[in-house]
C-alpha cells in the first residue's frame, strides 16, 4: 500500500508588495532585504479574504487538476466546477494546517472549506504546527488513511493570511506573505518495497518546546487573554527572536535531512530535489553548506512569495509540479521548521 500525491494546487493573492514598497513605510531597502533573506516580494490578501478563502481556492485547483483541468484560474468553466464537486464527494478527509485560522479555535477552518467544497463525506480538522504544519498535516492524513480500509482520499492544505498577524511597523514584516497550497493524496496498491513503490516513504516529526518564546503570537489565548475594557494600542502580532530562530532552523534542517537519509538508507545523490520551508534563503544556504549539498538541489521560490508559513511547501510543490520540474519516480525531501518550536520532514517518491 502506498500514499501517493495525485494532484496539487495553490492560491496566491493578486496584490504584490515589493521590498521597495515596504521601504516607503519602514527603515529598510530592497538591497538589505534581499541580502539578508533572499526575499524580493510578497503577496497580501485583501481585507475581505480569510484563510478559508485561500484554502478553498487551492483545494479546488488540486481537485481540478486531478480531474484533468490544468488551468488553475479557469473558475468560470462549468464542466470544471462539476468535476470539482464530484471529486469533493470522493474525499474522506480534509486536513488543514494553519496558524491564521478564520476563527480562534472553533470552528476549525477545515470545516469551512469542507462545507464550501461540498465534501459531504469527509471528516475535517485543523493542524497547528506553525511553519511545519504541512509536514505534520501530510503525515496525519496519511496515517488516518492507512488505519482505516474504508478511507482512500484526503486533501492536505497549508493556508495562511500572515498579513493579519504581522506588525507592519516592525522590520520583521519583510519576512511574511499570504497564500495557500494543497495536495490530493490517495491510498493506492503500489508496493511498500522495491522499484515500483510510490508516495510517502518516511516522515520525521520533532519539537523543541523550550523555544516557545522564540516565535510566538502572545495575546488572545488562555495564557494572556484580552480583558473586558482593556485598551489595546497595537494589534496582536507575531513576536520573533530572529537570531534564536535562525540558529534553531539551521540545526533543524541539517538534523532532519541527515535523519531521513540515514533512516531510509540513502544518500544525498539519490535525491532529485529538496523542498524546504521558505523562511529565509540564508538558513537553507547555511544548512546546505554544513551538509555539502549543492544550492541547486534546493527549490526556492522565497524571492516571490516570502514566508507563507504552512503554505510554503505545498505552494512550492504545486509550482514545481505544474512547471514540469517534478517527474514520476523522483525522490524528493521536504523539510520544515517553525513555532513551537516544531520541525520535521517527509521523504516522497513522486
Amino acid at each position: 500500500m502506498g500514499i501517493e500525491i495525485k494532484a496539487t494546487g495553490r492560491a496566491i493573492p493578486a496584490r504584490r508588495v515589493t521590498n521597495d514598497d515596504l521601504a516607503k513605510r519602514i527603515d529598510t531597502s530592497d538591497e538589505w532585504v534581499r541580502s539578508h533573506t533572499g526575499i524580493g516580494a510578497r503577496h497580501i490578501a485583501g481585507e475581505d479574504i480569510a484563510c478559508s478563502d485561500l484554502a478553498l481556492q487551492a483545494a479546488k485547483n488540486a481537485l481540478a487538476q486531478a480531474a484533468g483541468f490544468e488551468n488553475p484560474v479557469d473558475s468560470g468553466n462549468e464542466e470544471r466546477e462539476r468535476a470539482i464537486a464530484e471529486a469533493a464527494l470522493g474525499l474522506d478527509l480534509i486536513v488543514l494546517a494553519t496558524a491564521t485560522a478564520d476563527y480562534y479555535g472553533c470552528p476549525p477552518t477545515a470545516c469551512i472549506v469542507q462545507d464550501k467544497l461540498g465534501a459531504k463525506n469527509a471528516g475535517a480538522m485543523d493542524v497547528s504546527a506553525c511553519c511545519t504544519g504541512f509536514i505534520y498535516g501530510l503525515e496525519t492524513a496519511a496515517g488516518l488513511l492507512s488505519i482505516n480500509k474504508e478511507r482512500k482520499r484526503a486533501l492536505v492544505i497549508g493556508a495562511e493570511v500572515l498579513s493579519r498577524i504581522t506588525d507592519w511597523e516592525d522590520r520583521n514584516c519583510v519576512l511574511f506573505g499570504d497564500g495557500a497550497g494543497a495536495v490530493l493524496i490517495e491510498k493506492t496498491s503500489t508496493p511498500a518495497e522495491g522499484p515500483e513503490r510510490r508516495g510517502l516513504l518516511r516522515t520525521i516529526l520533532r519539537a523543541d518546546g523550550s523555544g516557545t518564546e522564540s516565535l510566538i503570537f502572545r495575546r488572545g489565548g488562555s495564557r494572556y487573554p484580552f480583558r473586558t475594557g482593556e485598551t489595546v494600542e497595537k494589534a496582536t502580532h507575531i513576536e520573533m527572536n530572529g537570531q534564536a530562530v535562525y540558529n534553531f532552523a539551521v540545526r533543524a534542517v541539517t538534523e532532519t535531512i541527515s535523519g531521513l537519509l540515514e533512516m531510509e538508507g540513502i544518500t544525498l545523490g539519490d535525491l532529485a530535489r529538496i523542498i524546504p520551508h521558505q523562511a529565509n534563503a540564508r538558513i537553507v544556504q547555511a544548512a546546505g553548506k554544513r551538509l555539502g549539498i549543492p544550492e541547486e538541489t534546493f527549490f526556492l521560490n522565497i524571492e516571490e512569495y516570502a514566508n507563507t508559513s504552512a503554505a510554503s511547501i505545498p505552494i512550492a510543490l504545486d509550482e514545481m509540479n505544474r512547471s514540469g520540474q517534478l517527474k514520476r519516480g523522483d525522490l524528493i525531501l521536504t523539510v520544515g521548521f517553525g513555532g513551537g518550536l516544531t520541525y520535521g520532514g517527509n521523504l516522497i517518491i513522486w
